[in-house]
């Protein structure tokens, strides 16, 4: 564990309005489980999300007031699935509808949403960036279908990393510590240099808990600023980090 510096404040990393709400987490939790969202197991979903937030807290991430209002919304339900039906309220409705009408109407609006970005837009494809064509940055050959990573697959894919150094990651992280203007620096030397990079390449050569941490932040941080994209190959998995 890294010892806290006195009078020095905690680096946060300030996501803004890029990276996913809590609703993103709700659907990333029920295509994890493989659950229908019309008979979600609210107790499992909210131990999960709860989890989430606190690594997120741990990792200093600032998190938005609409996480911790879906947390509270959630734990209510819990405690509404959790108390005994008298007789004369077979009928009422389920508690979980609370958030399962919100969640089926953010699922129709995303899926609109993608509908209209595949479809063709005047000068969309004007200026072609073959980077993610390239085979060369897939080592299956041919890239395939290539899809959007969101905050929460990074996530995991990131906690798999973490696991594998330590089975402990909890870190205070202040500003003498750790350099993370210095990490995107050389993020970006990498990018310039070979146009895109794995997400496990990023963090091969580090060895220390504290260095794997700082890449993170310094991914997140590149990412909020549009400096990066981040695609996943839907074949294998394998997330790759594009430049600009």
């Amino acid at each position: 564990m890294v010892e806290k510096i006195e009078d020095q404040a905690p680096y946060e990393v300030h996501l803004g309005d890029l990276f996913d709400g809590p609703m993103d987490l709700l659907v990333h939790l029920v295509k994890k489980n493989e659950v229908d969202i019309y008979d979600i197991p609210i107790a499992l979903i909210t131990q999960q999300y709860m989890e989430y937030l606190e690594w997120m807290k741990s990792m200093n991430i600032d998190l938005a007031g609409e996480f911790l209002v879906m947390a509270a919304t959630l734990t209510h339900i819990k405690s509404r699935m959790l108390l005994p039906i008298q007789g004369e309220e077979v009928d009422d409705e389920d508690p979980r509808m609370e958030i399962v009408r919100p969640l089926a109407e953010f699922l129709q609006l995303r899926y609109a949403a993608e509908d209209l970005l595949e479809r063709d837009q005047l000068d969309w494809d004007v200026f072609v960036r073959t980077d993610l064509d390239d085979a060369k940055a897939w080592p299956e050959g041919e890239p395939g279908d290539l899809i959007q990573v969101g905050l929460f697959e990074l996530i995991d894919a990131f906690q798999e990393i973490v696991k594998r150094v330590s089975p402990a990651y909890s870190w205070d992280i202040t500003p003498d510590t750790i350099s993370v203007k210095s990490r995107i620096s050389q993020i970006t030397d990498i990018l310039e240099e070979r146009g895109s990079v794995s997400f496990q390449e990023l963090f091969e050569a580090q060895a220390a808990r504290l260095d794997i941490i700082v890449t993170f932040l310094a991914v997140l941080e590149m990412a909020k600023f549009q400096l990066i994209r981040i695609m996943q190959h839907v074949e294998s998995g394998i997330i790759r980090i594009f430049y600009g």
